[in-house]
C-alpha cells in the first residue's frame, strides 16, 4: 500500500482519489481552498445556483466508468439526461440551425437551415474523424502515450503540421460551417490555426455519442463524488495549500504545505503545475488558455423558448446556456460566457442578438477571467494549443520527478470532462494496484 498525495481537489483530484483509494493505496487529498469541486461547483446567491465552471454537459462513458471503477455504478448515484440538440448556433446573417445528435438528423436540420449540401459537407466532414477517434481513443485517451507501442496512425496524428484551420477551409465553402465545427476550440481561446487537425474529432465524438448532463447542475457529479471520498476512506484536509513537492535522492518524498511536510510515496498533481516549482521548470513552454468573460444571471419572468445552449457567432461570440442551475419558481438561472472583443455589457450584446432579458435580471454575478483562474488556481481550459508541439509539451500521466503524476486540463490528453476524467484513469493505471 503506498501513501498517496492527491494535490487539488476539483475534478481530476476527486476523480484521481477515489480510483486509486479503490486500488487499496492509503491517500489523502489536499485541497488549497474550503471546499471540494474546483470548476466543477456551485455559485450561489440569493437562491439562485450556476454551474462554477466551463462544462455543464458531459459524456456519460467517461463518468460511469470512473463511479463503477470506484465503487456503485454512476446509476445509483445521479440523474443524467441527454441534452437535445447539442446546441442552437446563430449566425451573423440571421440564419440559425439547432443541431441535434445523430449523422442523419445533423445532416436534415444542416440542410435545412443553411442550405442543400450543407448536410452532406458536413456529414463528409465528421464521418472523416471515425478513424482517427478509434486511434486515439486506444493509444492516447485510454491508455499512457507510448510511441514505442502506439500505433502507426495514432503516431502520425500526434506529429501531424496539419491545423484544424487549414481542414475546415478545405471542408466547407460555408463559411457558417466553419464557425459550427471550430467552435468548441474557439470559445477556449485557441486559434485554429495551431490546433492540430485531430482536434475536430469532437464533432464526431458529440455526433455519434450525445451529450449528457444532471438536471442540478454538473456540481451534483462533484457531490456524488465527495460523498465516495467518504466511502473510500480518503482523508481530506481542506484549506491547505500547496507550496511545492518534496523530492529527496531524486524521488518524490511528500509535499510541502503551509502547515508543514504531508508525507507520501506517490504525488498525484491534480492542479496546473506551473503553480509548484519542482514541475514549473518542465512546462515553462506552455501557455494557460485564458477563460471567457463569464456572467450569471438570475433572470425573473418569462423568457424566449430556448435549448440549453445557444452560441451567437460573431466577435464577440456569445454562448447563453439556460441549464445548470436552480432558480425560484418563475425564474431563471443563465450564465453567459463572452469571447472576443467585448466591448459592452453581455447583457446588452445578448438584445442586439434578440434576447432582451435586461430589465428581468434580478440577481448578478460577474467573474473575469482573472477572477476564475485565482478562484480555481489555473484555468479549467488548460493549456493553450501552440502547434503540434503542445502535445509533447503537456506532463501527464508522468513527469520528469519519479513518484509524481499529474491530471487534469493541464496535463494529457487535455482539457475538457472528458479528457479530465480519463487523464484520472490514466494515473490509475500507471500507479496500479496497491
Amino acid at each position: 500500500m503506498a501513501r498517496v498525495v492527491v494535490v487539488g481537489g476539483g475534478y481530476a483530484g476527486l476523480a484521481s482519489a477515489v480510483r486509486l483509494a479503490k486500488l487499496g493505496h492509503d491517500v489523502t487529498l489536499l485541497e488549497a481552498g474550503d471546499r471540494l469541486g474546483g470548476a466543477l461547483g456551485r455559485v450561489e446567491r440569493e437562491g439562485f445556483t450556476w454551474d462554477a465552471g466551463p462544462t455543464h454537459t458531459m459524456l456519460p462513458a467517461v463518468v460511469r466508468d470512473l463511479f463503477r471503477k470506484s465503487g456503485r455504478p454512476l446509476e445509483r448515484e445521479l440523474d443524467l439526461v441527454p441534452v437535445t440538440p447539442l446546441r442552437r448556433h446563430v449566425f451573423g446573417d440571421g440564419s440559425q440551425v439547432d443541431l441535434p445528435t445523430g449523422r442523419g438528423d445533423q445532416m436534415a436540420a444542416l440542410d435545412a437551415a443553411l442550405g442543400s449540401g450543407s448536410g452532406a459537407a458536413w456529414s463528409a466532414y465528421v464521418d472523416a474523424f471515425a478513424d482517427d477517434w478509434d486511434a486515439l481513443r486506444r493509444d492516447w485517451f485510454e491508455r499512457p502515450w507510448s510511441p514505442e507501442l502506439a500505433g502507426e496512425h495514432a503516431r502520425a496524428l500526434l506529429g501531424t503540421r496539419l491545423t484544424l484551420h487549414k481542414v475546415l477551409r478545405r471542408s466547407f465553402k460555408d463559411e457558417r460551417l466553419r464557425l459550427v465545427a471550430g467552435f468548441g476550440a474557439t470559445l477556449e481561446g485557441h486559434d485554429l490555426r495551431n490546433v492540430p487537425a485531430w482536434v475536430g474529432l469532437w464533432s464526431y465524438v458529440e455526433q455519434n455519442f450525445g451529450l449528457w448532463t444532471s438536471p442540478g447542475g454538473m456540481a451534483d457529479v462533484a457531490d456524488a463524488l465527495v460523498a465516495r471520498l467518504r466511502t473510500r476512506r480518503v482523508a481530506v484536509e481542506l484549506s491547505t495549500p500547496v507550496v511545492d513537492l518534496e523530492v529527496r535522492e531524486g524521488r518524490v518524498a511528500g509535499v510541502r504545505t503551509t502547515s508543514g511536510t504531508v508525507d507520501a510515496d506517490v504525488v498525484v498533481v491534480a492542479a496546473d503545475p506551473r503553480q509548484l516549482p519542482t514541475l514549473a521548470t518542465h512546462v515553462r513552454r506552455t501557455m494557460p488558455a485564458i477563460p471567457p468573460v463569464l456572467a450569471h444571471l438570475g433572470v425573473v419572468g418569462p423568457v424566449p423558448d430556448l435549448p440549453h445552449e445557444v452560441v451567437l457567432h460573431g466577435d464577440p461570440l456569445l454562448v447563453l446556456r439556460t441549464t445548470g442551475g436552480t432558480a425560484p419558481d418563475g425564474a431563471h438561472a443563465w450564465t453567459v460566457l463572452g469571447r472576443g472583443a467585448l466591448s459592452e455589457d453581455v447583457v446588452t450584446a445578448l438584445a442586439r442578438a434578440g434576447v432582451r432579458v435586461r430589465d428581468q435580471v434580478e440577481v448578478r454575478v460577474d467573474r473575469s477571467p482573472l477572477e476564475q483562474v485565482t478562484t480555481w488556481g489555473g484555468s479549467p481550459y488548460g493549456v493553450l494549443w501552440q502547434g503540434r508541439s503542445t502535445v509533447a509539451r503537456r506532463l501527464g500521466p508522468r513527469t520528469p520527478v519519479p513518484g509524481v503524476y499529474v491530471a487534469g486540463a493541464s496535463a494529457t490528453p487535455g482539457a475538457g470532462l472528458p479528457s479530465v476524467g480519463l487523464s484520472a484513469a490514466l494515473v490509475a493505471q500507471v500507479v496500479g494496484p496497491a
